[in-house]
């Protein structure tokens, strides 16, 4: 049973609570710092994972953490749950994207919403080369497609230390969430993405400029929407013919049927741009592995709790969404219950 959201009343707003989220000022004083660690996911490509390890890492479970578009392993939600997970003795990646957290000179290749194979590759190394015991991962928005798209990929084939899955605000419908951009009313948000996206396409250009030629991304100047950038960078880099083929391939939507270990998909019936809508309810109903939570309010990624706002010391309440990821990864951990158990 997942803890009721109480939302605050000014907060009832799915734009206020999106950005409440994201401008509240946090601190994190329980999260230790942490190690980086580079991952090869593909020749020629790695991905750094920032790493909060607690002391004999193969006695605890390991939550694995992936952000949403054009954020990093610095996004506020990430450091967030990372603190709750590290508290509730879990070792801790914050796994930063293809090109995210600064990390451009790593790969010649672009990120996008269809690269599950970067997290799973993350996965698989933590099992053979780490030996860890007990695997979660858990992504938000863009990182939530990611997550389960690669538990649906794997399906029943999953290796047995993956234990449970957690995906917040999913955008697991992607042509249906770059059509919710392009609402009049999301425009500070479509606005806010094509900005980073252009400043980064550019970056990344200068560094392997033979890749991309100055030619080839000139179409980028004219770009206003996520669809167009879409239509024309990562379709043209990435191996699609187009933007609704690329959104067709790489939407989650497609193998959630087959997910097979524990999921939880949290997501704000009033998301601006994932919309309620956008889920297939019977591929969930269906499918007794997912635990499919909706409240009525929580902004994209927001759920900022009125019991956080009341008494600044809850910090468990304050936000939400975090406290439950990490309620879900315990429930489903046979070492944190043996651990409980003393």
């Amino acid at each position: 049973m997942v803890k009721e959201f109480d939302p605050p009343f000014l907060l009832k707003n799915p734009h206020a609570m999106t950005l409440a989220a994201v401008f509240w000022r946090r601190s994190y004083p329980s999260l230790p710092a942490s190690r980086p660690r580079l991952f090869t996911t593909e020749p020629g490509t790695q991905v750094r994972a920032d790493c909060h390890w607690q002391p004999d890492p193969s006695s605890h479970s390991t939550l694995v953490l992936l952000h949403g578009l054009e954020g990093s392993s610095e996004s506020g939600y990430m450091l967030g749950s990372a603190e709750k997970a590290w508290l509730a003795g879990f070792n801790v990646l914050r796994l930063n994207q293809r090109n995210c957290g600064g990390t451009e000179r790593l790969t010649p290749t672009l990120y996008h919403s269809g690269l599950s194979v970067d997290i799973r590759t993350v996965i698989s190394e933590l099992i053979v080369r780490d030996a860890l015991p007990e695997i979660f991962a858990a992504g938000f928005s863009m990182g939530g497609n990611l997550v389960l798209k690669m538990a649906g990929e794997w399906g029943a084939g999953a290796p047995a230390e993956l234990r449970a899955v957690v995906a917040v605000a999913p955008s697991l419908d992607l042509a249906a969430c770059a059509d919710a951009l392009s609402r009049p009313e999301n425009f500070i948000y479509q606005w806010h993405f094509v900005r980073n996206l252009r400043r980064r396409m550019r970056y990344k250009a200068g560094l392997f400029s033979d890749r991309y030629p100055a030619a080839e991304i000139r179409p980028l100047a004219s770009v206003r929407s996520v669809r167009e950038f879409d239509d024309v960078i990562t379709a043209k880099f990435c191996g699609f013919r187009d933007a609704a083929d690329y959104y067709a391939q790489s939407s989650a939507k497609n193998v959630v049927a087959s997910i097979a270990r524990p999921a939880l998909v949290l997501t704000a019936q009033d998301d601006p741009f994932v919309p309620i809508e956008s889920f297939d309810f019977a591929a969930f109903r269906e499918n007794p592995n997912i635990t499919f939570v909706s409240p009525r309010h929580g902004g994209h990624c927001g759920f900022v709790a009125r019991q956080g706002i009341e008494n600044g010391k809850n910090r468990e309440g304050r936000f939400w969404v975090e406290s439950r990821l990490v309620e879900f990864c315990v429930a489903h951990s046979e070492m944190a219950k043996a651990a409980a158990a003393g």
